[in-house]
C-alpha cells in the first residue's frame, strides 16, 4: 500500500547504515542506494550526509523521518481497521521485554494471546530496561514491557503487574544467621548482581536506600548479565542474590533454594507496559487489554 522507496528510506534512517537497511529488507546494498538517490530526485533534497563508512540524516531527512513514523503508524491502524470491518484482527505486533519479564512472565501470556488471535504475527526482542526503552526511541518495536521505575518523558508508563524480589541463596549453603539479616549482615554476604542498565538492580539500588545502604557498601562478588545466569552460580557458590520470585518458583519449591529474610526489606516492584507519547499502535492496545484481564483473573 506505500511507497516501497520510503520504507527502505524509514529503515536505513532508523539503522543510520545501508548494509543493515539491506540485511533487514533482504535486498541488496545497490538497490538500498538506488531507492535512496531515486527518493532524494524526487524531493529535491538530500536525506543523508556521507562522512567515510558513516551517514547521518540531514534536516530534510530528520523532518521526512518524522513523518514517515507517522505514515507507517497510520498505515498500520489502517490495516487494523479494515481486518475489524472483516471480522478479523491481522498485521504485526513488536513487543520488547526487559530480561526478567521476558524469560519467566511473558511467554504464558503471548501463548494466551496467540491462541485467541492467530492471525496477528507477533514477535518479541529481549534486553535490559534502558535496551527495551531506546527500541521503542527507535521505532525497533511498538510496545515495552519493563521493571524499574526509569521516566523517560518521551514515552508513557503504565503500571499492569507486580512481582516481589527477595535474597535468595543456595540452600545447601549454611549461612550463620538464624534470623532475619540485620543491614549489618547483609553487608557481610557476598552478593551477585544484574548489570548496570538492569530494571532489577535499579528496583533494589532504591530499596537498598531506605536502609541506608549503596551498593558500594555490599559485598558484590561479581555483576552478571542475566537472572539465569545468577541463578546457575548460585547452585555451585556460598553466596547470594536478590532476584525476582518469579524466576526462582520451581527452585523454591523443589527446596534447591531459600529464601534468606532481610529486616525491614520488602521489595515489591511494578511491571509496566510503555510505548511512544502520542497515537497508540492499535494492536499493542489490544495486547495490553488482553493482559490486563488475564492479570486480573
Amino acid at each position: 500500500m506505500f511507497d516501497f522507496r520510503l520504507k527502505v528510506f524509514h529503515t536505513v534512517a532508523r539503522r543510520l547504515s545501508f548494509t543493515k537497511a539491506a540485511e533487514e529488507l533482504f535486498i541488496s546494498q545497490p538497490a538500498v542506494t538506488k531507492h535512496i538517490h531515486g527518493l532524494e530526485e524526487q524531493l529535491g533534497v538530500a536525506l543523508f550526509e556521507r562522512s567515510g563508512n558513516k551517514i547521518r540524516l540531514t534536516a530534510a531527512g530528520k523532518l521526512l523521518l518524522q513523518h514517515a513514523n507517522q505514515i507507517f503508524l497510520q498505515y498500520s491502524n489502517l490495516e487494523y481497521d479494515i481486518n475489524q470491518l472483516r471480522k478479523e484482527q491481522g498485521g504485526r505486533l513488536e513487543i520488547g521485554a526487559s530480561t526478567t519479564i521476558a524469560q519467566y512472565f511473558i511467554p504464558q501470556l503471548l501463548a494466551q494471546f496467540h491462541q485467541a488471535h492467530p492471525e496477528v504475527g507477533t514477535s518479541l526482542i529481549t534486553g535490559n530496561t534502558q535496551q527495551i526503552e531506546q527500541a521503542l526511541l527507535e521505532k525497533d518495536i511498538h510496545l515495552g514491557i519493563i521493571e524499574g521505575s526509569s521516566r523517560n518523558p518521551q514515552l508513557k508508563y503504565m503500571e499492569f503487574a507486580k512481582d516481589e524480589i527477595a535474597l535468595i541463596c543456595n540452600a545447601g549453603f549454611d549461612y550463620p544467621y538464624k534470623d532475619a539479616l540485620s543491614t549489618e549482615d547483609l553487608q557481610k554476604i557476598p552478593l551477585l548482581v544484574r548489570e548496570h542498565g538492569s530494571g532489577t538492580l535499579e528496583v533494589i539500588m532504591q530499596e537498598l536506600k531506605k536502609l541506608k545502604l549503596k551498593l558500594t557498601d555490599l559485598n558484590i562478588v561479581m555483576h552478571l548479565g542475566g537472572t539465569e545466569s545468577i541463578k546457575s552460580y548460585l547452585r555451585y557458590a556460598p553466596c547470594a542474590a536478590f532476584i525476582s520470585l518469579q524466576a526462582v518458583q520451581r527452585e523454591l519449591k523443589a527446596g534447591e533454594f531459600r529464601i534468606l529474610p532481610v529486616k525491614h526489606f520488602r521489595l515489591i516492584r511494578k511491571y509496566h507496559f510503555i510505548h511512544l507519547q502520542g497515537e497508540q499502535h492499535k494492536l499493542a492496545q489490544l495486547f495490553m487489554r488482553f493482559a490486563k484481564r488475564h492479570a486480573e483473573e
